[in-house]
Protein backbone atom coordinates (compact mmCIF):
# COMPACT_ATOMS: atom_id res chain seq x y z
CA UNK A 1 0.00 0.00 0.00
CA UNK A 2 1.37 3.65 -0.78
CA UNK A 3 -0.07 6.94 0.54
CA UNK A 4 -0.30 10.46 -1.31
CA UNK A 5 -1.83 13.49 -1.02
CA UNK A 6 -4.31 15.63 -3.13
CA UNK A 7 -2.59 19.03 -2.65
CA UNK A 8 -5.06 22.28 -3.67
CA UNK A 9 -3.82 24.77 -5.88
CA UNK A 10 -5.59 27.85 -5.41
CA UNK A 11 -6.14 30.01 -2.07
CA UNK A 12 -3.29 29.77 0.54
CA UNK A 13 -1.66 27.12 -1.44
CA UNK A 14 -1.34 29.04 -4.58
CA UNK A 15 2.56 29.70 -4.13
CA UNK A 16 5.01 27.09 -5.91
CA UNK A 17 7.40 27.80 -2.99
CA UNK A 18 4.54 26.63 -0.36
CA UNK A 19 3.82 23.59 -2.33
CA UNK A 20 7.86 22.53 -2.39
CA UNK A 21 8.00 22.87 1.34
CA UNK A 22 4.77 21.16 1.61
CA UNK A 23 6.15 17.93 -0.49
CA UNK A 24 9.44 18.51 0.99
CA UNK A 25 7.75 18.11 4.45
CA UNK A 26 5.41 15.23 3.22
CA UNK A 27 8.46 13.59 1.93
CA UNK A 28 10.09 13.72 5.43
CA UNK A 29 7.22 12.20 6.92
CA UNK A 30 6.89 9.00 4.64
CA UNK A 31 4.44 9.81 2.42
CA UNK A 32 4.65 8.34 -1.33
CA UNK A 33 2.99 11.15 -3.32
CA UNK A 34 2.22 14.74 -3.78
CA UNK A 35 -0.29 15.12 -6.20
CA UNK A 36 -1.70 18.36 -7.34
CA UNK A 37 -5.37 20.12 -9.12
CA UNK A 38 -5.44 21.81 -12.04
CA UNK A 39 -7.98 24.15 -12.01
CA UNK A 40 -7.97 27.85 -13.50
CA UNK A 41 -7.80 29.88 -10.47
CA UNK A 42 -5.26 28.32 -8.49
CA UNK A 43 -1.27 28.23 -9.31
CA UNK A 44 0.02 27.26 -12.68
CA UNK A 45 0.54 23.89 -11.91
CA UNK A 46 3.91 22.78 -14.18
CA UNK A 47 5.72 25.73 -12.61
CA UNK A 48 4.28 23.59 -9.25
CA UNK A 49 5.38 20.50 -9.92
CA UNK A 50 8.61 21.75 -11.35
CA UNK A 51 9.61 23.24 -7.88
CA UNK A 52 8.31 20.42 -6.00
CA UNK A 53 10.43 18.11 -8.70
CA UNK A 54 13.68 20.40 -7.57
CA UNK A 55 12.96 20.70 -3.88
CA UNK A 56 12.25 16.48 -3.21
CA UNK A 57 14.13 13.54 -4.10
CA UNK A 58 11.93 10.38 -3.42
CA UNK A 59 8.22 11.03 -3.56
CA UNK A 60 5.90 10.51 -6.41
CA UNK A 61 4.81 13.70 -8.26
CA UNK A 62 2.25 14.44 -10.72
CA UNK A 63 -1.60 15.77 -11.12
CA UNK A 64 -4.72 14.84 -9.51
CA UNK A 65 -6.21 15.20 -11.68
CA UNK A 66 -5.48 16.74 -14.97
CA UNK A 67 -8.23 17.48 -17.35
CA UNK A 68 -6.75 16.12 -20.64
CA UNK A 69 -9.19 17.48 -23.05
CA UNK A 70 -9.14 20.95 -22.46
CA UNK A 71 -5.12 20.76 -22.96
CA UNK A 72 -2.59 20.76 -26.22
CA UNK A 73 -2.03 17.16 -26.14
CA UNK A 74 1.49 17.00 -27.39
CA UNK A 75 2.71 20.03 -25.38
CA UNK A 76 1.10 17.92 -22.06
CA UNK A 77 3.55 14.56 -23.40
CA UNK A 78 6.41 17.20 -23.81
CA UNK A 79 6.23 18.95 -20.27
CA UNK A 80 5.63 15.36 -18.46
CA UNK A 81 8.69 13.85 -20.31
CA UNK A 82 10.77 16.72 -18.84
CA UNK A 83 9.60 16.60 -15.31
CA UNK A 84 10.17 13.00 -15.57
CA UNK A 85 13.24 13.33 -16.68
CA UNK A 86 13.75 16.39 -14.34
CA UNK A 87 12.56 14.74 -11.15
CA UNK A 88 14.43 11.18 -11.49
CA UNK A 89 11.37 9.18 -13.15
CA UNK A 90 8.71 10.11 -10.44
CA UNK A 91 5.86 11.61 -12.30
CA UNK A 92 2.61 10.02 -11.87
CA UNK A 93 -0.50 11.63 -14.06
CA UNK A 94 -4.27 11.38 -13.27
CA UNK A 95 -6.35 12.27 -15.85
CA UNK A 96 -9.91 12.78 -16.38
CA UNK A 97 -13.28 14.90 -17.86
CA UNK A 98 -12.75 17.44 -15.69
CA UNK A 99 -16.07 18.71 -13.45
CA UNK A 100 -16.05 22.43 -14.16
CA UNK A 101 -17.55 23.19 -17.44
CA UNK A 102 -16.75 26.63 -17.35
CA UNK A 103 -12.80 25.91 -16.74
CA UNK A 104 -13.53 24.55 -20.34
CA UNK A 105 -15.95 27.33 -22.11
CA UNK A 106 -13.18 29.84 -20.75
CA UNK A 107 -10.07 28.03 -22.50
CA UNK A 108 -11.76 27.50 -25.71
CA UNK A 109 -12.53 24.15 -25.81
CA UNK A 110 -15.81 22.09 -26.20
CA UNK A 111 -17.79 21.51 -22.50
CA UNK A 112 -20.27 18.94 -23.28
CA UNK A 113 -19.48 15.80 -21.73
CA UNK A 114 -19.62 13.74 -24.52
CA UNK A 115 -17.09 16.00 -26.52
CA UNK A 116 -14.65 16.13 -23.42
CA UNK A 117 -14.49 12.50 -23.35
CA UNK A 118 -13.46 12.00 -27.30
CA UNK A 119 -10.78 15.13 -26.33
CA UNK A 120 -9.65 12.58 -23.67
CA UNK A 121 -9.18 9.68 -25.22
CA UNK A 122 -7.56 11.13 -28.63
CA UNK A 123 -5.06 13.12 -26.53
CA UNK A 124 -4.72 9.78 -24.08
CA UNK A 125 -3.55 7.85 -27.34
CA UNK A 126 -1.17 11.00 -28.60
CA UNK A 127 0.72 11.47 -25.28
CA UNK A 128 1.02 7.81 -25.44
CA UNK A 129 1.90 7.25 -29.04
CA UNK A 130 4.57 10.05 -28.48
CA UNK A 131 6.24 8.45 -25.08
CA UNK A 132 6.67 5.14 -27.42
CA UNK A 133 7.30 5.85 -30.89
CA UNK A 134 10.07 7.43 -32.55
CA UNK A 135 7.77 9.32 -34.80
CA UNK A 136 4.30 9.46 -34.21
CA UNK A 137 0.89 10.39 -36.60
CA UNK A 138 -2.43 10.56 -35.55
CA UNK A 139 -5.49 11.63 -36.87
CA UNK A 140 -8.87 11.81 -35.12
CA UNK A 141 -12.06 13.69 -35.15
CA UNK A 142 -10.66 16.65 -33.32
CA UNK A 143 -6.64 16.16 -33.27
CA UNK A 144 -3.96 15.69 -36.21
CA UNK A 145 -0.62 15.05 -35.94
CA UNK A 146 2.12 14.25 -38.74
CA UNK A 147 4.79 12.34 -38.13
CA UNK A 148 5.66 14.19 -34.67
CA UNK A 149 8.51 13.35 -32.20
CA UNK A 150 9.56 14.74 -28.83
CA UNK A 151 13.43 15.93 -28.33
CA UNK A 152 13.31 14.10 -24.81
CA UNK A 153 11.57 10.96 -23.49
CA UNK A 154 10.32 10.17 -20.17
CA UNK A 155 12.92 8.49 -18.14
CA UNK A 156 9.92 5.68 -16.92
CA UNK A 157 9.28 3.10 -19.16
CA UNK A 158 7.23 2.16 -21.16
CA UNK A 159 5.44 5.36 -20.06
CA UNK A 160 5.16 7.34 -17.25
CA UNK A 161 1.79 6.19 -15.40
CA UNK A 162 -1.18 7.41 -16.38
CA UNK A 163 -4.26 6.67 -14.17
CA UNK A 164 -7.84 7.77 -14.81
CA UNK A 165 -9.92 9.24 -12.77
CA UNK A 166 -13.87 8.55 -12.41
CA UNK A 167 -16.71 9.00 -9.75
CA UNK A 168 -18.24 5.58 -9.28
CA UNK A 169 -21.22 4.37 -10.30
CA UNK A 170 -20.15 5.94 -13.63
CA UNK A 171 -18.78 2.88 -15.34
CA UNK A 172 -17.23 4.83 -18.30
CA UNK A 173 -14.13 5.91 -16.63
CA UNK A 174 -13.43 2.71 -15.50
CA UNK A 175 -13.70 1.12 -18.54
CA UNK A 176 -11.36 3.61 -19.73
CA UNK A 177 -8.99 3.39 -16.83
CA UNK A 178 -9.01 -0.57 -17.74
CA UNK A 179 -7.26 0.46 -20.95
CA UNK A 180 -4.59 2.11 -19.03
CA UNK A 181 -2.06 2.01 -15.56
CA UNK A 182 -4.31 2.77 -12.79
CA UNK A 183 -8.20 4.11 -11.54
CA UNK A 184 -8.31 6.17 -9.35
CA UNK A 185 -11.65 6.24 -7.23
CA UNK A 186 -13.11 9.74 -6.10
CA UNK A 187 -13.84 9.62 -2.81
CA UNK A 188 -17.47 10.86 -3.45
CA UNK A 189 -20.11 8.46 -4.82
CA UNK A 190 -21.36 10.31 -7.96
CA UNK A 191 -24.68 10.01 -7.96
CA UNK A 192 -25.55 10.86 -4.12
CA UNK A 193 -22.66 13.19 -3.19
CA UNK A 194 -21.87 11.26 -0.02
CA UNK A 195 -18.47 9.55 1.04
CA UNK A 196 -18.15 6.39 -1.16
CA UNK A 197 -18.72 3.48 1.02
CA UNK A 198 -16.14 0.30 1.29
CA UNK A 199 -19.33 -1.70 -0.31
CA UNK A 200 -19.46 0.86 -3.23
CA UNK A 201 -15.70 0.81 -4.08
CA UNK A 202 -15.64 -3.08 -3.70
CA UNK A 203 -18.37 -3.12 -6.58
CA UNK A 204 -16.03 -0.56 -8.41
CA UNK A 205 -13.05 -2.88 -8.37
CA UNK A 206 -15.21 -5.94 -9.59
CA UNK A 207 -16.41 -4.19 -12.45
CA UNK A 208 -12.70 -2.76 -13.41
CA UNK A 209 -11.28 -5.82 -12.88
CA UNK A 210 -13.83 -7.49 -15.44
CA UNK A 211 -12.86 -5.01 -17.62
CA UNK A 212 -8.96 -5.63 -17.88
CA UNK A 213 -7.70 -7.30 -20.52
CA UNK A 214 -3.95 -7.08 -19.57
CA UNK A 215 -1.70 -8.61 -16.64
CA UNK A 216 0.39 -5.57 -16.62
CA UNK A 217 1.12 -3.55 -12.93
CA UNK A 218 -2.12 -1.56 -12.35
CA UNK A 219 -2.68 0.88 -9.57
CA UNK A 220 -6.21 0.91 -7.77
CA UNK A 221 -6.39 4.30 -5.95
CA UNK A 222 -8.82 5.12 -3.24
CA UNK A 223 -9.16 8.53 -1.23
CA UNK A 224 -10.60 10.66 1.39
CA UNK A 225 -10.20 12.18 4.78
CA UNK A 226 -8.39 10.14 8.04
CA UNK A 227 -8.43 13.35 10.20
CA UNK A 228 -9.92 11.08 12.79
CA UNK A 229 -8.10 9.24 15.81
CA UNK A 230 -5.06 7.41 14.63
CA UNK A 231 -6.51 3.83 15.11
CA UNK A 232 -9.72 4.27 13.17
CA UNK A 233 -7.75 5.85 10.21
CA UNK A 234 -5.85 2.71 9.91
CA UNK A 235 -8.28 0.87 10.14
CA UNK A 236 -10.16 2.52 7.08
CA UNK A 237 -7.43 2.69 5.19
CA UNK A 238 -6.65 -1.17 5.67
CA UNK A 239 -10.24 -2.11 4.75
CA UNK A 240 -9.71 -0.66 1.58
CA UNK A 241 -6.35 -2.17 0.77
CA UNK A 242 -8.35 -5.69 1.74
CA UNK A 243 -10.55 -4.85 -1.49
CA UNK A 244 -7.54 -3.64 -3.72
CA UNK A 245 -6.18 -0.49 -3.16
CA UNK A 246 -2.42 0.15 -3.82
CA UNK A 247 -3.31 3.94 -3.17
CA UNK A 248 -4.76 5.92 -0.40
CA UNK A 249 -5.17 9.35 -1.34
CA UNK A 250 -5.62 11.67 1.40
CA UNK A 251 -8.04 14.77 0.15
CA UNK A 252 -8.42 16.98 3.22
CA UNK A 253 -11.08 18.93 1.47
CA UNK A 254 -12.01 22.50 2.82
CA UNK A 255 -8.67 22.36 5.08
CA UNK A 256 -6.37 25.70 5.81
CA UNK A 257 -2.61 25.58 4.76
CA UNK A 258 -1.57 24.90 8.74
CA UNK A 259 -4.05 21.82 9.20
CA UNK A 260 -3.09 20.48 5.66
CA UNK A 261 0.88 20.60 6.95
CA UNK A 262 0.23 19.69 10.51
CA UNK A 263 -1.69 16.63 8.96
CA UNK A 264 0.59 15.59 6.83
CA UNK A 265 3.64 16.01 8.82
CA UNK A 266 2.04 12.97 11.25
CA UNK A 267 2.76 11.15 8.19
CA UNK A 268 0.69 8.35 5.97
CA UNK A 269 -1.67 5.97 8.36
CA UNK A 270 0.05 3.15 8.13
Amino acid sequence: MHYGLDVPTTGEFADPRVLARLALDAEAAGWDGFFVWDVLDGVDPWLALTAIALATERIKIGFMVLPLGRHQPYLVAKRLAELDQLSGGRVVCTVGLGFREADFVQTGFASQARVRAELLDEALAIVDGLWGEERFAFAGQHHRLEDAALAIRPLQQPRIPLWVAGGWPHRRPFARAARWDGACFMSVNATTREWLSLDEFRAGVAFLRSQRASSAPFDIIASGDTSGPRDEAIAKVAAFAAEGATWWVEEGLGWTHGEFRDHLRQGPPR
